[in-house]
């Protein structure tokens, strides 16, 4: 199967415009790309699918945390809060190498690890990691309290019990160990940057649009780690998302545009209860997510799992009850419409919300400028 998605994707892709920004996305390729993804997803196996106390950081000027130690070279690095980090000795003779500040070249190779994983290790849902990679970025960020100024991506709290074995959390100890050896491969680099930059090569390499990324997150203890119930419950209504993402500071637009990251991915019934996919086209981000849900006739699925809707013509696709109060409350419902209608206009809006989401609660030192965008492996 997974050689029938990479011809597909080589479809694709060769459908495509040469440039890879949003904006050259024409509905002659997308139509390609979801015929594709369809034909793949149809004639596949079905796997399976992932779905605090307060406290002051250290301010010091100095190290402030040992990162990791590098294989075979025997380097440490130290983290400084100027964003460089410190290689504390190199090979037998524990020279000092003096301050490494990583560059956008550097964080490249990162991405460019990743991307390669995600090609060779086929052997999760739907033959790629990448929406559970996804899935991981956005729950490690979408912890964050306003109000509080708690939680977000910086400190990567779901590494420690209770965060990781919070309900919402349940099977992202795949995405976790997916990742650990490109951290043991950079081990600059911190997790909660490469959580989240993985989030970002995930997408990128999903022919999802280009996402906007800066390095800057620090790793925290266990005594910072979120409570439980800081993000969705697929079970509740509009008024649910409302809360759990006006805790955020999302409006209503960004509500929808967030939620078009459903076009990918599956739910476990050993996981989040539910069962199925959203789409089609569960490894490939397009506007589907939107299309189907205004297009498609659903239903209350008949089983023995919690209350989910399951599409009459195919019978293969689930909607969550969130999903569906999103055209059943007409504010939520006109950018549904919106995105439905316009591919590039969704990518559009699911870049910048994305950045945001990714970004809450960080306090960077560099500026909003300072964001990179790193290449894409795959050809379009």
């Amino acid at each position: 199967m997974a050689s029938v998605a990479r011809s597909c994707t080589r479809v694709a892709s060769s459908a495509t415009a040469a440039s890879r920004t949003f904006t050259s996305r024409t509905a002659a390729s997308s139509t390609t790309r979801r015929a594709c993804a369809r034909q793949t997803f149809q004639n596949s196996s079905r796997r399976g699918y992932a779905s605090g106390p307060n406290g002051a950081s250290s301010r010091t000027p100095y190290i402030i945390g040992a990162l990791a130690l590098a294989g075979a070279g025997g380097g440490a690095y130290f983290f400084l809060n100027n964003g460089s980090l410190l290689q504390a000795r190199e090979g037998s003779s524990g020279e000092t190498r003096g301050v490494f500040t990583p560059t956008k070249d550097d964080y490249q190779k990162v991405y460019n690890l990743i991307a390669s994983r995600l090609e060779e290790k086929d052997d999760y849902d739907d033959g790629s990691y990448g929406p559970v990679i996804v899935r991981l970025a956005w729950h490690c960020s979408g912890t964050y309290d306003k109000l509080t100024n708690t939680g977000g991506s910086n400190g990567a709290t779901m590494r420690f019990a209770p965060e990781g074995d919070h309900g919402a959390n349940a099977g992202l100890k795949a995405a976790r160990d997916f990742l650990e050896p490109v951290k043991q491969q950079f081990p600059w680099i911190t997790y909660s940057d490469l959580w989240t930059l993985a989030g970002v090569c995930a997408i990128q390499e999903m022919h999802g649009p280009v996402i906007p990324w800066r390095p800057g997150r620090t790793d925290r203890d266990v005594s910072m780690c979120t409570p439980d119930g800081r993000l969705p419950d697929g079970a509740k209504d509009q008024s649910h998302l409302r809360a759990i993402f006006g805790r955020m500071g999302f409006d209503d637009r960004e509500i929808v545009a967030l939620s078009g990251a459903h076009a990918i991915g599956r739910c476990h019934t050993d996981r989040s209860g539910f069962d199925g996919p959203w789409s089609f086209s569960p490894t490939v981000v397009t506007n589907d997510y939107y299309r189907l849900l205004l297009n498609e006739k659903w239903n209350f699925r008949k089983w023995d799992g919690p209350k989910q809707y399951q599409d009459l013509a195919s019978k293969s696709l689930m909607m969550l009850p969130t999903d569906m109060a999103l055209i059943k409350d007409k504010e939520f419902k006109k950018h549904v419409e919106r995105y439905a209608k316009d591919n590039d206009v969704f990518f559009q809006d699911f870049r910048d919300v994305l950045v945001k989401l990714l970004e809450l609660g960080v306090p960077f030192q560099s500026k909003p400028e300072d964001r990179m965008e790193l290449k894409p492996t795959i050809i379009e």
